[in-house]
């Protein structure tokens, strides 16, 4: 009997509470609605106000509708396709504040899925339903792992060893990948490592060395802002003697082991130079250069995961050409060096790059002044992880019970339309515990912000990803002034310095740009062509007509983990937790593909900006 089985039956057999009671009495009832395919019925089981997001189970989308017309214009769509089915609690429901929260799980005709719904005076608040696994295509774990080998004595046996070199040998030559993934850092594989449970065939494309290199590349005191439960991959966690904060080397190195382990087609030393769709054919023509080797690989679908930014935003500032000194991306910066000792250098942006670069320039000795151009949201490190993650991801929460699945789906249930709800009183508290330092830091003449809503960090990185700092060390070298501020946006080099708009002159023998990046699809144009890049639209942000993420509002990431515009293209990235919670839809959606069932998608996203 399976764990959803045995809970089942304990809450048939159980005294059920009332929240458990009107949970299943609403998951039997919205079940009729679906059985007998009635849109309107469902629909009048949402509260005015209410929000359904979907992770593909519904509308092979990442979708989310709101209010009950919304529900019913989805439904009334998918219904008849979908064949919705099965709902069952798989837990006791549990009531805090009048709300109800349940969890539950359901099938469709082609899959099984989870829920979690909020239930408030009667009606769904709001609704979480989420794919979990194709019938007949689950990923062969627990009951259904593979053996390794078989227990029979035969003299035409293929060990394993074999096999994996034919695959390496032939996959892109005399057999061509199913997907190819544009971007090995830990969004190309995590979504490897999904495609490759779900046993399709996947080329991952990465011009650097070694798996683990994007992150080996960069400053050398660079290390994660999230903490370790944040940010697991999937299938492998990291150990439970794991830092805290994950040193970038030592994530290269784990990047690099998983890639083996998980026996994935990462071709390394490769670069994509050219592509194209080809109609006729429907796949694609991807030239790339695989250290030297000139190749055509021909997918179905090409997966652009080439992190959540895009291509690094440099000022184009007058005089660069009579500058004396060093000019360097933030991307590009090798880091902290001695060399620098005694050296002014400048470094303009005041995010979480700009801090970690001052910061490492002043402990070997720099002058280090940073540009701070508008205003940033600085969280010091131990607040956010009690006030802003700890509920979730923590040892805490781990200790509670809420494991980094569990904690996923609670995060994913929240709605981005009030997302902002969820998140200001944490921020709020924050603010009030470190009235102290923010104080200090505006004396120092640091401007400081909690976004235009006052929601926070999270919800800045949502909308725009960028505008905050989780402080390491460098704000107290601020409030001490060991880091001067400077303010204004830069104009022009000259050969020692460089100039501010209000004439301000700053020396310089090194200036870093730490001024971020722009969206995804610029690595389309290059790849494909401009119109392309155009016709997919600005990837990130989701519509809230705040500063960097413009209207209309969109309800989901522009773009991200689900299909664009341009058919068969797909943009895949985020942070750690979003590169190993989406893979699974986004895998699921290309599983489907390459086995033929039918995807027929509701709610694809418009283009209202093309971002380039």
């Amino acid at each position: 009997m399976s764990s959803i089985e045995q809970t089942s039956e304990q809450l048939a057999d159980a005294d059920v509470d009332h929240a458990t009671e009107t949970a299943q009495a609403f998951l039997e009832e919205f079940e009729d609605a679906m059985l007998r395919e009635d849109a309107a019925a469902a629909a009048e089981m949402f509260c005015p106000t209410s929000y359904w997001r979907d992770l593909v189970a519904f509308t092979w989308n990442i979708k989310t509708v709101e209010n009950p017309s919304g529900v019913e214009d989805m439904l009334e769509e998918t219904l008849a396709h979908i064949g919705p089915s099965t709902f069952k609690l798989t837990e006791p429901a549990e009531e805090e504040d009048g709300i109800i929260t349940a969890w539950f799980t359901f099938e469709t005709e082609v899959g099984r899925g989870e829920g979690v719904v909020r239930l408030k005076d009667g009606g769904a608040w709001t609704f979480l339903t989420a794919l979990t696994e194709l019938k007949g295509y689950e990923e062969p774990k627990g009951r259904n792992r593979l053996k390794g080998t078989e227990q029979v004595a035969d003299q035409e046996r293929n060990p394993w060893t074999n096999l994996r070199e034919e695959e390496l040998e032939n996959l892109g030559y005399t057999e061509q990948p199913h997907t190819v993934i544009i971007g090995g850092g830990q969004g190309g594989i995590a979504l490897g490592a999904r495609l490759r449970q779900l046993g399709v065939p996947t080329i991952i494309v990465e011009k650097n060395d070694r798996p683990g290199d994007s992150w080996r590349n960069r400053y050398k005191g660079l290390a994660l802002h999230d903490p370790v439960w944040y940010d697991h991959l999937p299938y492998i966690k990291f150990p439970d003697n794991w830092p805290v904060f994950s040193p970038k080397d030592k994530l290269g190195d784990w990047l690099e082991m998983y890639t083996r382990v998980m026996e994935l087609n990462y071709w390394s030393k490769t670069e994509a130079t050219n592509a194209r769709y080809d109609e006729e054919a429907g796949t694609w023509e991807i030239e790339v250069n695989r250290d030297g080797e000139e190749l055509v690989l021909r997918p179905q679908e090409l997966v652009m995961a080439t992190g959540m930014s895009g291509k690094p935003n440099v000022p184009d500032l007058s005089g660069e050409e009579r500058f004396n000194g060093e000019v360097h991306h933030s991307s590009e910066h090798p880091g902290p060096d001695e060399k620098y000792e005694g050296k002014s250098v400048v470094v303009v942006g005041s995010n979480n790059s700009a801090h970690d670069i001052c910061e490492g320039l002043w402990e070997v000795g720099a002058d280090v002044t940073m540009v701070q151009r508008s205003s940033t949201c600085v969280i010091k490190t131990e607040s956010i992880l009690e006030h802003g993650l700890g509920d979730l991801y923590s040892e805490r929460a781990v200790e509670n019970g809420i494991d980094t699945h569990r904690a996923d789906m609670i995060f994913a249930s929240v709605p981005y339309r009030i997302m902002n709800e969820f998140e200001k009183p944490k921020y709020d508290k924050i603010r009030e515990i470190d009235s102290e330092f923010y104080d200090a830091l505006e004396d120092a003449g640091f401007w400081t912000d909690f976004g235009p809503d006052e929601s926070g960090l999270f919800m800045k990185y949502l909308r725009r990803g960028s505008g905050y700092y989780i402080d390491t060390g460098a704000s107290q070298l601020i409030i001490d002034g060991e880091i001067d501020m400077a303010h204004g946006q830069v104009t022009e080099f000259t050969e020692d310095a460089i100039l501010l708009e209000d004439g301000t002159e700053l020396p310089a023998n090194l200036v870093v740009c730490a001024t971020g990046f722009g969206s995804m699809n610029h690595w389309v144009a290059d790849l494909i062509d401009e119109e392309t890049a155009r016709q997919a639209g600005k990837v990130w942000g989701v519509g809230s007509d705040t500063p960097k993420d413009p209207g209309p509002w969109e309800g989901e990431q522009r773009n991200m983990w689900k299909p664009t515009q341009v058919e068969h293209l797909w943009f895949h990235g985020g942070n750690l937790h979003q590169s190993r919670h989406y893979s699974l839809y986004l895998g699921l959606q290309l599983k489907a593909r390459y086995e033929g069932i039918p995807t027929p998608m509701y709610g694809r996203q418009e283009v209202h900006h093309e971002g380039i």
